[in-house]
């Protein structure tokens, strides 16, 4: 019943939402996908999908069918993997992150693991915090270290940590010798933000709402280092997360401030998994020498 080519093509119409998409990408005709999931159905009992107008939505057993598949999938590849001979010696680990975790925080990490693991490789793709965490629940990545606002499905969370988002200035700003501050209090500074849609945004927005105050920014970008830079040459004010920048506050005449606006402080640093996985040994130790690191940056 749960054979490769009938999963194969199930996972990739869940991933795309189109038996048309799917047989695209899967250079497969259309009638055989639909054939295969047919016979799963049938075989199982139950429909796999809600069949909509704009395209295919799994049903709850074919959300839990997904996850199974996604999991054999990737054991399967690490039973190979051993069975070649690879095991730990050149494993590939691989993290999705959001820009925060990026900047710094996993480049050092990453480095520092491989003194101990030198056969370890890895692949960092650099996404917004929700493809970071989609990555894990479909398998693409064996972690993601992304910034959240509320619990994900699917999603085992190895470790969380608050990351209060904190003001960003240059060290003789005028705000510099504030130890705290609140949002208003950036009123009549030129200021620079990140997108919509990134966590950081999101609250500061929330935030602005709540006050009943608005900024008009001078500069938005996806990139923190752009937005570092530019509070060095304009002497703007940004906000950012402390894991982001610690190492630059040491060297680049930065400061962080924190803001006491309680909406600022709602969201975690996490680690996360596919639920339900078992993951590679050499991962799970690169998991937990993410922790420790973690535990040495916190704030």
């Amino acid at each position: 019943m749960l054979n490769s080519p009938a999963l194969e093509y199930f996972l990739e119409v869940v991933r795309t939402g189109s038996v048309n998409e799917a047989s695209r990408r899967l250079l497969v005709a259309g009638s055989a996908i639909s054939r295969q999931i047919g016979k799963l159905e049938q075989e199982i009992g139950v429909a796999l999908f809600e069949r909509r107008p704009r395209g295919m939505v799994p049903s709850e057993a074919g959300t839990l069918l997904a996850a199974y598949a996604r999991r054999a999938a990737l054991e399967t590849d690490q039973l190979l993997a051993e069975i070649r001979g690879r095991g730990r010696l050149g494993a590939i680990v691989r993290v999705a992150s959001s820009q925060g975790g990026a900047q710094e925080f996993l480049p050092a990490a990453m480095a520092s693991f491989r003194k101990d693991h030198p056969g370890t490789t890895f692949h960092l793709p650099v996404v917004t915090p929700s493809l970071a965490t989609q990555m894990v629940q479909d398998g693409s990545v064996d972690l993601a270290v992304t910034f959240s606002l509320a619990p994900v499905p699917d999603v085992r969370v190895i470790h969380a940590q608050r990351a209060p988002i904190q003001a960003l200035v240059r060290s003789d700003h005028p705000l510099a010798q504030r130890n705290e501050i609140h949002l208003h209090d950036l009123l009549p500074y030129p200021v620079a933000l990140t997108e919509e849609g990134t966590t950081n945004r999101r609250l500061f927005d929330l935030c602005c709402s709540i006050e009943g105050i608005a900024f008009e920014p001078l500069l938005v970008s996806s990139s923190s280092s752009t937005l570092s830079a530019f509070v060095k040459e304009a002497n703007a004010v940004s906000l950012i997360g402390h894991i982001s920048v610690h190492e630059r506050l040491r060297v680049e005449g930065l400061k962080s401030i924190p803001i006491l606006n309680p909406e600022m402080h709602l969201r975690t640093l996490q680690i996360q998994a596919m639920a339900g996985r078992q993951l590679p040994a050499v991962v799970s130790e690169f998991a937990d020498h993410l922790i420790r690191q973690l535990g040495e940056t916190e704030v």
